[in-house]
């Protein structure tokens, strides 16, 4: 693999002849003659590969071993040691070398471990990437997403049903996923290669949900022009999806039920009855029980749909997919809208976690595609949500000790100062300031490392 390769040597002679051989073989190479500049760099720049003599001036090459380790785990590190200090090189390794050459130094070793070093890099990369793509197996089953107990258990559920050919009823409140839940046990079932139709039986009239799933012969009223095939004739051998089936009229829950027992349909107008094949998924957000009991839904029809249920949770109750879901609708809305975002802030995140979607995951997903639509940059920010949940965030501070800004100045000197072990010139380094305003903001906030 192309790789970074920093060499760490008092002796300018061996940065020197290193530098040149490994840039020669086509790796990027830079040379340092101390710890402090060298970790400076590193902060900017990660290498993927360091030489590192254990004789540095300013620094023990152990300790700048375990600080490397310690920060950057996947950098891999060969001693740099004279032949009478093999005992320290051994030890390094113990503690997290992967190998070490010894002076007068031969090139033809120090390329062939720069090389090796390099592969297990990649190799570590190429693990970690697997474990990723293992990690987004587990949280994504057939387009939904979640981790929690609950959601592994439909999953688990899910698989079961699919390969079962029985009618399955979903039951949650709207906005919850049922009908990717369908869609996902029709694909995972021997009827997967066949249609998946999807009905939605609220907000129609009898008449037109009479005509759309059941179609009609020309002639068969006026307007009727020409014969229309139905959604449930469409669907022969697949499955059917009914969604909001607590909102169907009692008459054409009639129809339905006759259609389950028979198997066979009958278009409006028509007198010679056509087979049919289906599965039916219907879902709601009522109670059925209920709606049966206060005889607003058929109780034969009931028990024909509800062979095995399925509830799906409010979101406010898997709190911890949430985090997954806002990263998967990131990754959806910024390639749709050809933007770069790649996460939330922090506070953002904060005001996410802690909302309670009355939506569910739909309410999600919305606000998570008009954030990511008016963010700029690469990170989506408080101002970026909607105004009721800026607010809730803002509300969120009540009670808490809000900082001036030069108390925050103060802390964040203060933390990268102690993160370096009080080095000057590295904090300079990552904080960009000249060592003149440093100096200045110590003596102001009276930083020094008695405290």
């Amino acid at each position: 693999m192309d790789g970074r390769i920093a060499i760490v040597d008092d002796e300018l002679t061996v940065c020197r002849r290193l530098t040149d051989s490994l840039t020669k073989e086509g790796y990027e190479a830079e040379a340092f003659q101390t710890a402090e500049s060298f970790m400076a760099r590193m902060a900017q720049k990660v290498f993927h590969l360091v030489f590192l003599d254990l004789r540095l001036p300013d620094m023990d090459g152990m300790k700048l071993l375990s600080e490397i380790k310690k920060r950057w785990e996947q950098t891999e590190v060969v001693i740099i040691t004279g032949y009478g200090s093999i005992n320290s090189a051994v030890e390094a390794i113990q503690k997290g070398a992967y190998q070490y050459v010894t002076k007068p130094l031969k090139l033809e070793v120090v390329r062939l471990h720069a090389r090796r070093g390099l592969e297990k890099v990649a190799l570590k990369e190429e693990v970690d990437a697997l474990k990723r793509v293992l990690g987004e197996e587990r949280s994504s089953f057939n387009g939904l997403i979640g981790t929690s107990e609950v959601m592994q258990e439909i999953f688990g559920l899910m698989k079961k049903v699919a390969v079962v050919d029985c009618n399955v009823l979903l039951q949650g409140e709207t906005g919850t996923g049922k009908e990717l839940v369908a869609r996902g046990i029709h694909n995972l079932s021997p009827r997967h290669s066949y249609p998946f139709v999807s009905f939605n039986c609220g907000g129609f009239a009898e008449d037109l949900i009479t005509s759309e799933l059941f179609g009609h012969e020309k002639g068969a009223f006026t307007g009727a022009i020409a014969t229309k095939i139905g959604l449930l004739e469409t669907s022969h051998r697949g499955t059917v999806f009914l969604d909001e089936i607590g909102e169907m009229p009692l008459s054409m829950q009639v129809k339905l039920l006759r259609v389950i027992q028979e198997k066979k349909i009958l278009r409006v107008g028509g007198n010679r009855p056509i087979d049919l094949d289906i599965r039916i998924i219907a879902a709601t957000n009522k109670d059925l029980k209920q709606e049966v009991q206060e005889r607003a839904f058929r109780e034969d029809l009931f028990y024909r749909l509800n062979v095995v249920t399925i509830k799906l949770p409010r979101l406010s109750e898997r709190r911890e997919d949430i985090s997954l879901l806002i990263g998967h609708f990131i990754k959806k809305y910024s390639t749709a809208l050809r933007k770069k975002i790649s996460r939330m802030s922090p506070e953002a995140m904060d005001i996410l976690m802690g909302y309670s979607y009355p939506g569910n995951i739909r309410e999600l997903e919305n606000i998570v595609e008009r954030a990511v639509a008016l963010a700029e940059g690469e990170v989506v920010k408080v101002t970026d949500l909607p105004p009721d949940l800026q607010k809730l965030g803002f509300l969120s501070l009540e009670g808490e000790d809000l900082l001036s800004l030069e108390e925050i100045e103060k802390q964040h000197i203060t933390k990268v100062l102690k993160k370096t072990g009080w080095n000057r010139n590295l904090t300079c380094e990552i904080l960009d300031l000249p060592r003149t305003t440093l100096w200045r903001k110590m003596k102001k906030y009276r930083l020094s490392n008695q405290e």
